[in-house]
């Protein structure tokens, strides 16, 4: 995501919307996360999730800023980026690319074709 980010920053605004936790300990933990170390109960208040969303953006070294949804999941459910997925927004507002739901669907080199494509026109 960093090279996304890197390569398209000057030519298209590009945030990550940090969602409700796809794998919370004190929900649907996955062994993998277990053995990581990766121990995260789902956020409680709005001051919990902005910590949880800056831990993860520091621990995965994400250089792409992030935006934060609400307890209400308003942007999440609106969406269906549950539990992760891309999109491109286009100039209008409409959406332009969607993804497939993660993490089979997660595939930032379509956005980068999709991009790639939108911009030689």
């Amino acid at each position: 995501m960093n090279a996304l980010y890197k390569k398209w920053n000057s030519r298209a605004a590009i945030y990550i919307v940090y969602i409700r936790e796809a794998h919370p300990s004190d929900g649907w933990q996955v062994q993998a996360n277990e053995q990581a170390g990766i121990l995260v109960k789902q956020p409680k208040t709005e001051t919990e999730r902005k910590a949880v969303a800056q831990t993860c953006g520091a621990k995965l070294k994400l250089d792409i800023p992030m935006l934060i949804d609400g307890l209400d999941n308003a942007v999440g459910e609106a969406y269906a980026g549950w539990p992760d997925r891309l999109y491109v927004v286009d100039e209008k507002g409409l959406i332009a690319y969607k993804g497939g739901p993660g993490p089979g669907g997660f595939k930032p080199e379509e956005v980068d074709q999709f991009l790639a494509k939108h911009f030689r026109r």
